[in-house]
């Protein structure tokens, strides 16, 4: 089980954003430069790069098996990738040093399995040195309250998800990597939690999310990259990729399929 080095541990949208919030005159946050990687014979990942500004929430879009979990586990440095470069306001960052820099939230795992929920948020609270109240607001942005007596091991993975969201939340870095922060929930969760990740965009927070529900990307997402097969297919604002493929007013499935 792998969350930044554990045990060190994570109603409709209406102002998402067609463009990046940052001027685009500032430097970016994170850039990505060629990132490649292969199991064996099986490639991953293909010459992958882009970049992610402060405040900004950008969507990594693809079916399963597109790379969406390589490309983040390759940005955080939990995967070694065989060729390219991690920038961090401007400056190579090696793998070692990554953690300290952005947080990770991966999909299906059950942190702390045999701990209660209280205690899992509390000893998170503390290496952070965060307050009760910190805490508090995170139970309720996630909706963890039904649950916050209850072992690890006994949430349902709806309930688990909101977990490793929590933890994302209370997380002091100024990234949040995420795999799929919408699985397991129903339509009026995934509307709650994309209403979460907005306002942490609004703080100033970015995040990188690794989302294969293509109207829920749409739904909380400021920016996209399009991967099928490893590679990058096309990245940018909705409009922008609108544009490029003459779907006015097509859903990102639509431009999906369009450019794939």
């Amino acid at each position: 089980m792998r969350m930044n080095e554990m045990p060190v541990p994570v109603s409709e949208q209406t102002d998402r954003r067609t463009a990046p919030p940052s001027s685009t005159e500032a430097r970016p946050l994170l850039e990505i430069e060629g990132l490649g990687k292969s199991y064996g014979d099986q490639v991953a990942l293909v010459d992958v790069s882009f970049t992610l500004a402060r405040g900004e929430i950008v969507g990594l879009i693809g079916p399963n098996g597109a790379g969406k979990t390589t490309l983040l586990e390759g940005v955080a440095g939990i995967v070694a990738a065989d060729t390219g470069n991690v920038r961090w306001q401007g400056r190579d960052i090696p793998p070692s040093r990554r953690r300290h820099a952005m947080f990770y939230v991966p999909d299906g795992i059950r942190p702390y399995h045999d701990q209660y929920v209280a205690h899992v948020l509390s000893f998170f609270a503390g290496v952070h040195r965060l307050s009760d109240d910190a805490v508090s607001g995170a139970v309720r942005s996630t909706g963890l309250q039904p649950v916050v007596a209850k072992r690890v091991a006994a949430l349902s993975k709806g309930y688990r998800r909101r977990l490793l969201l929590a933890l994302g939340l209370l997380a002091p870095h100024d990234l949040v990597l995420m795999d799929e922060p919408f699985d397991g929930f129903d339509l009026r969760q995934t509307r709650d939690i994309a209403h979460v990740l907005r306002a942490e965009s609004a703080k100033g927070r970015s995040l990188l999310l690794a989302i294969h529900q293509l109207a829920d990307a749409e739904r909380v997402c400021d920016r996209f990259i399009l991967l099928s097969g490893g590679r990058v297919r096309g990245g940018g604002t909705l409009d922008e990729l609108r544009a490029r493929t003459g779907l006015a007013g097509g859903h990102l499935e639509d431009i999906f399929l369009a450019l794939t």
